[in-house]
């Protein structure tokens, strides 16, 4: 009989738990160990009991209280460590899940086999593909609090545990433990917490080593078996790429600079073409065949001669001669572009590449040499995996998108304008104004910007950043840019003021028909934005100089923001509305001839668009995804998707997978009927009207949010180099959406992932029939509710009301926690009928058994982060009380997984 995920869970759990214990004992002693022991112990039978001990609940917080300071410093960092390992247990499981292979649904093998049986061939699949376009999107968003070094210490435990799993005799597996006590009593005395406050330059190294372990490995392995599933087509498009926002994203962080851009695209250069030199390296010492036992194609002889190889050993070696020169130039185009000599000296010299596809030719001629003189059995290994990594990577590694306010673009071009003598006051002109005049500046050659006149800091800052982005596009290909996000999208000339500054450093040229290099991007994030956003589009798309700018590559991307939505107008009114504005937007596309591709601003947290990617994908509207999707991946969920090559490979597969099916599952297979719209937009205005009046109507309810969640105290936290807030004021519409997500994760209120949808249910007059039918045959409002249920299964309100007892006015505590809590009874209430379910996750055993393992080492940190907090803020300034503070938040954030 098979052992069940939850059993699986709780032995690996046991085994690790049981590993640290005695690293605990062995390194602090017997009463350190019974300690934090009777803590956990009576942690775990107050949670799985609770309504039967109250002598476990009292026992617990007798032991929490009567901690000192410095026990309580140890006992966070006891916990936080727990649900490390809690975290490493529930990986390993996914491990050998994934495993499986391609008898899973949600690999593209499943994909093929489900799309079968709808009456979808192979043939049609690999035609998508051809044209497809689908990546994961690093960015520095700030959730993720683990340093590196504890994820290199998590990285290590999991392998041993892995090698614990496939060991084959107690004698293998006595040795393994032993490395793995090592390693575990290494994790044990390593610090949890960054000691210093990240810069981007440290962002770079941490987005560069996924890329390192993960990325440029794998996604050449997931091609070749790729192309043994589809039937191996003749060639296959490499449609699945990386991009990266870490040190192109300005909006709000004013550490990004031009020379921190450089810095980004150089180390990402530098990690790609280090790996292209080892791969090279290793197959001139694998391809030995000699000129007098193995013929070659003239097109290899001629790559073998032009490596002017002096080398007598590899005279009657025309592979290594070719491979020789190849490494040559490919050491010279990383002196090049890095700045650095190449790691392996080359053996001759050689003229620099001056781009990836030069690379890549010379590489195809070797393989096709191999290929016509041996035959296929060269068609799959180290040298087709090498050139498909040119062919996805480049000389760049991820694509690095620019992201800026539409703020700052309006008063850069006004100060240009003003200077050049063009218009004094732009910002002062209406819509219409303002768009006539920057169509006429980009119908002509001449520039704004002169090095002779002076200009504001930030006019300076912005025409430098944009050079960057220039010299980046000339040094490492016409890939390593090609978007420029446009956050606070309201209007056209939000827009066109990018292609003006774009055309000030040669990015776009003006002409018959103009050309950019950058195509400017609209985000849309606000609830008022999301609707206004088809009008503002189609208008964008009607003007003649853009539609000859987008014509040429016949798509249109739109990038949609979950974050601010939320934020803005509550979770369910949130996905609501990215939907139609979805379905709107792709009609508007299509209207034009075009082809839409969206850009999904996803974070961790369900508050910020988090939850299952492959069910998110299924559920898009049809017709908007057409094999094409971009999709951010922020905080810790990039640790937790990309920090392990073989989650990472799942991860990816997982992607490709949802991307398939969802493009043939078209409009008659989604199709929203006037029923489902009405019901949605009778729960969505009751919904937005419930929160707003909360978050946005009721007084004093900053005061309640700021002194109720540690929002002070994250801020306080080294996580990332944005600040918290977009205004030093403190104000809700001024706070960004990952500290807001963040603090009530914390709290364990979750507000954010569910407010306002028991609301909806009583007032909104849709029959409960009908939500239930919507639930059981519509992936949209299922996913919702799927997403939503585990924020409330994550989530507690006893905990949430000890969080409240942090605010000093008592009367406005009691006042918006009892709303709180009332609105999260009448959400529970409301879930539980829709789903016909007696508990919460009653159909989904897994994810509650996961969930279930964790809760008894979350809520004693609570405990302990609100007496903390209390004395933190009552004047203690002891750097203890600091520190015990940001463990809590490590370990919460760490046992809750999705948060940022």
């Amino acid at each position: 009989m098979a052992t069940s995920l939850p059993d699986k869970l709780r032995t690996t759990v046991r085994f690790l738990g049981r590993v640290l214990g005695d690293v605990i004992r062995a390194e602090d002693g017997e009463a350190v160990f019974s300690q934090i022991e009777e803590i956990r112990q009576a942690s775990v039978a107050f949670h799985f009991h609770r309504e039967g001990t109250p002598k476990a609940a009292k026992l617990m917080a007798e032991r929490l209280e009567g901690l000192s300071l410095p026990d309580t410093v140890r006992f966070a960092h006891s916990f936080a460590c727990f649900l490390q390992i809690t975290n490493i247990a529930e990986d390993q499981i996914q491990r050998q899940r994934g495993r499986g292979g391609d008898s899973r649904p949600d690999t593209l093998a499943g994909a093929l086999r489900t799309l079968k049986s709808e009456g979808v061939s192979r043939e049609a699949v690999i035609e998508l593909l051809q044209h497809a376009l689908i990546a994961p999107v690093i960015t520095a968003h700030p959730s993720e609090v683990r340093r590196k070094s504890v994820l290199d210490r998590v990285g290590a435990i999991a392998d041993d545990l892995d090698a614990y799993d496939h060991a084959k005799t107690e004698a293998e597996r006595a040795a393994i433990e032993r490395e793995l006590m090592r390693q575990v009593a290494i994790f044990w005395r390593t610090r949890l917490l960054r000691s210093v406050k990240l810069g981007v330059g440290d962002e770079i190294e941490n987005a560069v080593s996924y890329f390192e372990r993960s990325f440029l490995p794998e996604l050449p392995r997931l091609y070749a078996h790729w192309l043994e599933v589809l039937g191996e087509p003749k060639d296959l498009t490499s449609f699945l790429r990386v991009g990266s926002w870490v040190g192109g994203d300005r909006d709000g962080n004013p550490f990004v600079t031009a020379d921190v851009m450089r810095q980004a695209v150089r180390r990402q250069s530098q990690a790609a073409l280090r790996g292209y030199l080892e791969a090279i390296h290793a197959l001139g010492a694998e391809l030995s065949m000699s000129a007098s036992l193995a013929a070659v194609t003239p097109e290899l002889q001629a790559l073998a001669d032009a490596a002017h190889d002096a080398s007598p050993h590899r005279a009657d070696e025309p592979y290594r001669q070719a491979l020789t020169g190849i490494y040559a130039r490919l050491a010279a185009a990383y002196a090049r572009l890095t700045g650095e000599p190449p790691p392996r000296p080359p053996a001759a010299q050689a003229e620099p590449y001056d781009s990836p596809d030069a690379l890549k030719a010379d590489l195809e001629t070797v393989l096709a040499s191999l290929l016509a003189k041996h035959g296929p059995t060269f068609a799959h290994g180290p040298l087709p995996d090498l050139i498909r990594a040119v062919d996805t990577f480049g000389f760049h590694l991820a694509r690095l998108d620019m992201r800026q306010n539409s703020s700052v673009h309006a008063r850069t071009v006004a100060e240009l304008l003003k200077v050049a003598g063009v218009c004094p006051d732009y910002e002062a002109l209406d819509e219409a104004a303002r768009r006539a005049l920057l169509i006429a500046e980009l119908g002509h050659g001449r520039l704004l910007y002169s090095p002779f006149a002076a200009y504001s800091e930030e006019t300076v800052r912005e025409y430098g950043v944009l050079s960057a982005a220039a010299e980046v596009k000339r040094l490492y290909g016409k890939d390593s840019i090609r978007a420029y996000i446009v956050s606070n999208t309201t209007s056209v000339s939000d827009l066109l003021e990018v292609y003006l500054l774009l055309k000030e450093v040669g990015l776009f040229a003006p002409g018959d028909p103009p050309r950019a290099q950058v195509f400017a991007e609209p985000l849309f994030e606000t609830i008022a934005d999301l609707r206004a956003a088809p009008k503002t589009l189609k208008a964008y798309l009607a003007l003649p100089l853009i539609r000859k700018l987008v014509e040429p590559i016949g798509l249109q991307e739109v990038m949609i923001g979950y974050s601010d939505s939320n934020k803005d107008g509550s979770y369910l009114t949130s996905t609501w509305e990215l939907y139609e504005t979805s379905r709107a937007l792709a009609h508007v596309v299509r209207d034009e001839g075009l082809r839409l591709q969206l850009f999904h601003g996803r974070g961790g947290a369900v508050g910020r668009g988090g939850g299952s990617s492959f069910e998110a994908i299924l559920a898009q509207p049809g017709g908007t995804v057409n094999g094409r999707i971009r999709i951010t991946e922020q905080g810790e969920v990039v640790a937790n998707k990309y920090a392990d090559p073989e989650l990472a490979r799942q991860s990816l597969e997982t992607l490709t997978a949802g991307v398939v099916l969802a493009s043939f599952r078209g409009e008659a297979d989604s199709v929203v009927t006037e029923p489902h719209a009405k019901a949605m937009d009778a729960l969505s205005q009751g919904s937005m009207a419930a929160y707003r009046a909360l978050v946005h109507d009721t007084p004093g309810f900053v005061d309640y949010f700021y002194g109720a969640t540690p929002i002070s105290e994250i801020a306080d936290l080294n996580i990332g180099s944005r600040p918290t807030s977009r205004q030093a004021s403190r104000s809700i519409a001024g706070l960004r959406a990952i500290p807001w997500v963040f603090s009530w994760s914390q709290s364990r209120a979750l507000l954010p992932g569910w407010y306002g949808f028991g609301s909806a249910v009583e007032g909104a007059g849709v029959p409960m029939e009908t939500l239930a039918e919507l639930y059981a045959t519509w992936p949209f409002f299922s996913s919702a509710l799927a997403n939503m249920e585990m924020v409330l299964a994550k989530g507690d309100m006893a905990i949430a009301g000890r969080y409240a007892g942090l605010v000093e006015d008592r009367a406005l505590a009691d006042s918006i926690f009892g709303q709180i809590k009332a609105e999260w009874d009448r959400t529970n209430a409301a879930l539980l009928r829709i789903t016909g379910q007696t508990a919460l996750l009653d159909k989904n055993p897994d994810l509650a058994a996961a969930i279930r393992s964790r809760l008894p080492y979350i809520d004693p940190l609570n405990h302990l982060q609100i007496e903390l907090i209390r004395r933190r803020r009552r004047g203690d300034d002891d750097e203890a009380v600091k520190e015990g503070i940001h463990l809590t938040i490590n370990g919460i954030a760490a046992g809750l997984r999705n948060t940022g």
